[in-house]
């Protein structure tokens, strides 16, 4: 089993990926380096369980798309 996330991390995923679509995607690595420059008052800790629900939900919309279609 994994770690909860907070309600105030999904919420921080949920506003960086709508307004930053282009950084943020299903790489988990890709998306830590984009956070680190952002100063979001985060440790090392959440900002990595930020990168990882981010890259999860893009996996998980992807998905989605391929099996509406």
């Amino acid at each position: 089993m994994g770690k909860a996330v907070s309600k105030g991390l999904k919420y921080r995923a949920e506003v960086l990926t709508t307004e930053m679509p282009e950084k943020f995607g299903g790489n988990f690595e890709t998306n830590k380096k984009n956070l680190a420059p952002l100063e979001l008052g985060l440790s090392k800790n959440s900002r990595n369980v930020l990168a990882g629900y981010m890259a999860r939900i893009s996996k998980k919309e992807a998905k989605e798309k391929v099996a509406s279609n």
